[in-house]
């Protein structure tokens, strides 16, 4: 299928050189990441939300999906308007990669939030998600969201004729930011993550094994023995040691991870513990020194010195991320925490977004934590 290219360069700057206004979708608004993005780009000072489509939805008003939107005068249609700028996906892996040269031949910039676009090798798709990627030519041009991994390929979208963004999975988000410092400087010789997710990271349709009387008072382990999100996490890893340049026989680039996520009896938030026996000797003080400077000047993320909590960070986009030395065993442990909902998903969509539109990266998102 060819596809007619739209030219969206200086997608963020009308004509007079201020920043403009940008027309949004979204497909799937029913979900609970469709619902997050409703909540946020609704205030977002440089969207007009002008789109919201559903499974089996026309005309319906969004209070009656989402209860905790029913202030918003938006309905929920079966199709977008003709004329969007940008369209965010919150669709199950699969339908994603089906309606993306539509919208591509409409000139929309795409931001997916479910798989079809995170991973580079189309190979890799009926290993991990069950389907043969149905336009290898369009996963070749999309950027992998994480902003605080590839900020300036995202920005540089701002003049490409096609934008495609694949945002990143809750689990990887976490456990990739907790370890981002280890394998740029090729501490990593051996990892095993342990990760902790609440309910709403399985999404909005029942299920009974999600039912309150089996989660609750209840943590069970799940995705044993190859949990889809190892696949981003370990090219993100292997992308980051192959671009660092580091001795191969240090550090071999493709970092194998062992992977074990939980589900816990809470809503929202994820716990990512990742530990990481290093390459060499290392102290408390280089650990501390190399995380500071990874991450001083990003806007949401921030290094603690105490184990942090969930709670930390619920209905923010903000990341926390702590470090530690284990001087009995010589093992590292790195823990991230974030609210699956919004850095976990429609936050850090948003925070790709404004990159690819030329906008401030924190539009929208200023957003301190809730508590308790």
């Amino acid at each position: 299928m060819s596809t007619t290219l739209t030219s969206r360069s200086h997608r963020g700057i009308d004509p007079s050189g201020r920043p403009r206004r940008v027309r949004v979708g979204i497909i799937g608004a029913t979900g609970y990441v469709g619902g997050e993005l409703v909540r946020l780009l609704a205030r977002h000072p440089n969207v007009d939300l002008v789109g919201l489509t559903g499974r089996g939805r026309d005309h319906d008003p969004i209070g009656g999906v989402h209860q905790h939107l029913a202030t918003l005068d938006l309905d929920i249609h079966a199709e977008l308007p003709d004329d969007v700028d940008a369209v965010f996906m919150a669709l199950p892996h699969g339908a994603a990669a089906d309606l993306a040269p539509g919208l591509i031949e409409r000139g929309a910039a795409i931001i997916d939030l479910g798989p079809d676009f995170r991973l580079h090798d189309p190979g890799d798709y009926p290993r991990w998600y069950g389907f043969e990627h149905p336009r290898p030519d369009l996963l070749e041009l999309a950027v992998y969201g994480l902003p605080e991994f590839h900020r300036a390929e995202l920005s540089a979208l701002v003049a490409a004729d096609i934008a495609i963004v694949g945002a990143p999975g809750c689990y990887p988000t976490a456990t990739l930011l907790a370890l981002a410092p280890l394998a740029r400087a090729g501490l990593i010789a051996d990892l095993v993550v342990d990760a902790k997710s609440g309910v709403s990271g399985a999404g909005r349709e029942a299920r009974a094994g999600l039912l309150y009387g089996e989660v609750n008072e209840s943590v069970k382990a799940y995705g044993i023995g190859g949990h889809r999100h190892v696949a981003e996490i370990e090219q993100e890893l292997a992308e980051i040691t192959g671009r660092e340049g580091l001795d191969p026989g240090a550090n071999p680039g493709i970092i194998a991870v062992d992977f074990l996520p939980h589900l816990i009896p809470m809503t929202r938030g994820i716990l990512s513990a990742c530990h990481v026996r290093p390459t060499r000797p290392i102290t408390q003080a280089e650990l501390d020194r190399l995380y500071a400077t990874a991450y001083e000047d990003e806007p949401f993320v921030t290094v603690v010195a105490n184990a942090p909590a969930t709670k930390d960070v619920t209905a923010s986009n903000h990341v926390r991320i702590h470090v530690s030395l284990d001087e009995r065993t010589g093992r590292i442990l790195a823990i991230g925490v974030e609210d699956n909902l919004v850095k976990g998903a429609a936050g850090q969509a948003i925070q790709a977004f404004n990159l690819v539109h030329g906008l401030p990266e924190t539009a929208g998102l200023e957003q301190l934590p809730l508590s308790p």
